[in-house]
Formats: structure tokens, C-alpha cells, sequence
């Protein structure tokens, strides 16, 4: 009950404050500058602070993790803004998964039983491959898709590896999006080739992640074929 209680309250307050001003594209660029000097001059004490932003609002299902992923591209560069969102993502997304399995996978589970169990079976079965193209290519929002498997008897490690593995080729497209964004210096440079393909890549990458999945959909029913009587 107390962590319902705790929950609620930090939703509440987040959003009785319009905290998620701090999370809009238009108050990162305007502070993007002074966000890049205070890394410069505290790397470590910067870098510890996004992070834990970043797992508290996707913990908490909050909005405002695309806008982050891009500030990370423009503050601490593409190798380690990756690096910090993977981590900070994935771990944010898994503690998202663990509120929901303890605050309402019981409840769940026991009222629709007779409907949820050849959904149960086919979790436990293709969870980690489901979950794999659902990050991949996410058919439902971030938060839902943490929310929802927590419902689920999918195991907590498979969910945290698979998540981790799956947002990673999202992550490196937004974080570098983020880090040409961030060297703009003028409206000119939104013509530069670098910027033009980031963009591009945002728009592929669900296509060009649809079509992997679909080929690794394939070739696991041919291997179980193979493997069959």
C-alpha cells in the first residue's frame, strides 16, 4: 500500500507542478548550452544526475523520455550518451515492469485466469522473442509495453536483457539525432548532410527494424520445422 501511496503522490506532484516543462524540446534548447558547460565542469556529478532523472521518469511512466534521449546526443556525445541511455532505459523500463507485477499481476492474473492462460503459455514460450520485436519495433508506447509485461510471467532478467538488446538500435538512432541537433549553431545548419541523415534514419529505422523481424520470424519457424517429427 505504501508504494501505491508513493507512486501516486510523485505522479501527482510531477504533474500538479508542470514539472514536464523541464522535459519539452523547447526548455532543453534553450538550455542546452548551459546543460553542455555544467557536464564540462562536473562530467561525473552530471552524468550520475541524467541518469537518475532518466530511470525515475521512465520508472514512473512519466512523459518526457524522447526528449531526454535527444538532450543526451547533445550533452554528452554519441558513444556516451548511448551508453547512459541504454543503461538508464532499460533499467528504468524493468523498474516500471516490477511495479506493475507487484502492485496488480495477482489481481490480474486471478481474475481473467481462463483468458490470460494461452496467452501465459505463449509468453512463456516466445516472451523474449515477442518482447525483442516489440522493442524493435514498438507497436505500443514504451510505457505500455513495460507495464503490460509485468502482467505477464515473463521473468525479470529476460525482460531487462531483451529490453536492453532491443531498444539499443532505437537508442543509437535518437542519441544521434540529439548530437547533431546539439552542434547547430545556426539555422544553416540544418542543411548539413549529417543532420539531413539523421533525420532519414529516424524515419527508417521502424521500417528497416520491421523487416529484421520479420526475417528473424521466419527463420525461427524454419528451424523449428526442421526440428520437427
Amino acid at each position: 500500500m505504501a508504494l501505491v501511496v508513493g507512486i501516486v503522490v510523485l505522479a501527482a506532484l510531477f504533474f500538479y507542478f508542470d514539472l514536464q516543462r523541464f522535459l519539452r524540446l523547447e526548455f532543453f534548447q534553450a538550455q542546452r548550452m548551459a546543460a553542455v558547460d555544467l557536464h564540462h565542469a562536473y562530467p561525473l556529478l552530471t552524468t550520475l544526475g541524467y541518469l537518475a532523472i532518466y530511470v525515475v521518469v521512465t520508472g514512473l511512466s512519466l512523459p518526457g523520455a524522447t526528449v531526454l534521449t535527444l538532450a543526451a546526443g547533445a550533452i554528452f556525445g554519441l558513444g556516451l550518451g548511448v551508453l547512459i541511455v541504454s543503461f538508464a532505459s532499460s533499467l528504468g523500463a524493468t523498474l516500471a515492469f516490477t511495479f506493475a507485477r507487484y502492485l496488480f499481476k495477482d489481481r490480474v492474473q486471478a481474475r481473467f485466469a481462463k483468458q490470460l492462460e494461452p496467452i501465459n503459455r505463449g509468453v512463456e514460450r516466445e516472451g523474449a522473442f515477442y518482447l525483442f520485436a516489440l522493442r524493435l519495433v514498438p507497436a505500443f508506447p514504451f510505457f505500455a509495453i513495460n507495464l503490460a509485461m509485468g502482467l505477464t510471467p515473463l521473468r525479470t532478467w529476460t525482460f531487462y536483457w531483451v529490453s536492453q538488446l532491443g531498444m539499443l538500435g532505437g537508442t543509437l538512432v535518437y542519441v544521434n539525432a540529439g548530437k547533431e541537433i546539439g552542434q547547430l549553431e545556426s539555422l544553416a545548419g540544418i542543411l548539413s548532410p549529417t543532420l539531413i541523415l539523421s533525420f532519414a534514419l529516424l524515419g527508417l529505422f521502424p521500417l528497416v527494424a520491421k523487416k529484421v523481424v520479420s526475417a528473424l520470424s521466419k527463420r525461427r519457424k524454419r528451424n523449428e520445422g526442421n526440428e520437427g517429427p
